[in-house]
Formats: C-alpha cells, structure tokens, sequence
C-alpha cells in the first residue's frame, strides 16, 4: 500500500479541491486520467522519486477523489476542469506540466490559453480531440473482438439487449480486458493504485456518455479538438506514447508529431497505456532530461 504525501483542501472557484505535495524544488502538477472520473491514485507510488529534486504536485478534480463532490455531478464540465486548474496553478506558481490520459486534455487548454503559467509540458498516453477519443474505443473494440473473441461475444450478447456499455454487467466485460489493452505485460495491471473511492463511477457516463465505449457523448463531444493550435504551444513540449497501447495507440500518437512539430516524442517500448506503472524509471529519466534541456 503506498504512503499519500501531505495534503490539504484547496478552495478553488467554489469548491474544494484536494491537493497533495512531495518534495521541494521546482513544482510539478500532475494531472490524472483514467478517463475523466480517475484521481491523483493513479501516479501512486510511481513518481516518488521525483520529491527527491522537485516539489511534486497531485490534484483531484472536482468532483473526483477526495476533492467536493457536487450534488448534480452534471456541474463537471471540462471548461470547469480547465478552469479550477488554471486557478490552481495561478496559486501554486508556473511548473512544469504532466497531463495523463484525460489530464493531457486540460494541459493542453491551459498551455495554450495560460501559458504564463507552465514551464514545460508533457503529455503522456494523452489524446488530442474527440475524434481520437472515438477512434481510441474502436480500436479497443477490434482488440477485444480479434483477441479475445469469447469477452466480445458476451459484450456483443449484453449490447442487443440493450445494455449502454458503463452498465455494470458491461463494465465487467471491459475490465478483465484491460490487462491485455493497456499493459505491455498484462501482469503489470497489479502495479496500478486503486483505494475506494479514487474512481468516480456515476461521474464517468454522465461525463462520457452512457455508451462510452461505442459512441461518445455527454462531455466529450464539446471538448475542442486541439490538432489545429498544437503548433501555437509557446512552451518546451513532450509527448510520451506506449509502443503497446491498444487504446489510444501509436499511430494515432504521431499526430501529435505532425501538428506539433516542436515538439519532443517519445516511444516507450515496454509500456501500453501506463508508461509511468510499466517502466517508471524511464519516464523519470526522460522528464529530468527534458526539463534540463527545456
């Protein structure tokens, strides 16, 4: 079980928001994926590390972890998530980005429309734009139906009975897929941080959509797709992709490449969705290579 840094409620925009810090040095905001619902477990106890040289920053959203929760959980909206952000960094001082998975999003928002405060970014098993979100689902469902053929015949079987795919029977179905889709090693799974609680389950289909997994909808559909200004990020930009992500994959990775060009890519050739689980030691070292060169 790993240990939680020292934390305390922040009040940002109306609302608490829970913030943890590590260490001392430049700060760095991690920003958690996990589809929108995850919280800061997810870095847990993988960057470590990085207290020794840096004050390391975790962040529940709102609504997320153990930051406030609303009552209508319709009052997530990523506008708000970039926004809590912004005024979170605006007290913390400029530093140095993070944005996994769905953080990736908001970093990207906050880069591009405040980048007085970030130093450096970094996206990692990020996505760009609802259209990747979609096409991130596809391909997970051309995984399952190739690789696991008797998981996405029950899937299949749930479906034309008319269950959306975040009922529960559904969600069981995608998780014992998840070892294969995201890992490198399916048995690196048992290396990511779970605690009650840390997952917002009845945030994730109002947020995502019911039916997440073959169609997008609530949220995510108004979220900007980012392609286009990928280019106008001022600041030093790095982009981690997981060789064996079967999720948001390596060739859609390479967008980022092509609408950033400035930007510094990398290849983790032992990792799927979770660079930082899979090969920690390696992202450390590529993070404090690039913010000395930054």
């Amino acid at each position: 079980m790993f240990q939680h840094p020292n934390g305390r409620h922040h009040e940002i925009r109306g609302h608490r928001l829970w913030v943890e810090q590590d260490g001392a040095g430049h700060p760095v905001v991690l920003l958690a994926g996990l589809g929108p619902a995850g919280s800061h477990v997810v870095f847990h106890p993988h960057f470590d590390a990085l207290a020794a040289d840096h004050r390391v920053i975790y962040v529940d959203l709102h609504g997320r972890g153990r930051s406030d929760r609303p009552a209508d959980l319709g009052e997530v909206t990523f506008a708000g998530d970039v926004a809590d952000m912004a005024a979170l960094l605006a007290e913390l001082g400029p530093a140095h980005l993070y944005g996994f998975s769905y953080g990736g999003l908001i970093a990207q928002a906050i880069a591009l429309d405040h980048p007085h405060l970030v130093t450096t970014l970094t996206l990692a098993n990020s996505l760009h734009s609802p259209e990747m979100w979609q096409l991130n689902h596809a391909n997970i469902n051309r995984e399952l139906a190739t690789q696991l053929p008797e998981t996405w015949e029950r899937i299949q079987a749930l479906r034309r009975s008319g269950l959306p795919s975040t009922s529960e029977p559904m969600r069981a179905e995608f998780a014992t897929a998840a070892p294969l889709i995201r890992f490198y090693d399916p048995a690196n799974a048992a290396l990511l941080a779970t605690e009650p609680g840390a997952r917002n389950e009845e945030l994730y289909p109002l947020f995502c959509g019911s039916d997440i997994d073959f169609v997008i909808g609530g949220q995510v559909p108004v979220i900007p797709d980012f392609r286009p200004r990928l280019k106008e990020i001022a600041v030093p930009l790095m982009v981690l992709a997981g060789r064996y992500d079967r999720a948001l994959y390596p060739a859609l990775q390479l967008d980022f490449q092509r609408f950033a060009p400035q930007a510094r890519f990398e290849m983790l050739e032992r990792s799927g969705s979770f660079g930082h689980v899979e090969e920690p030691g390696t992202v450390l070292d590529l993070l404090r290579d690039f913010w000395r060169s930054a």
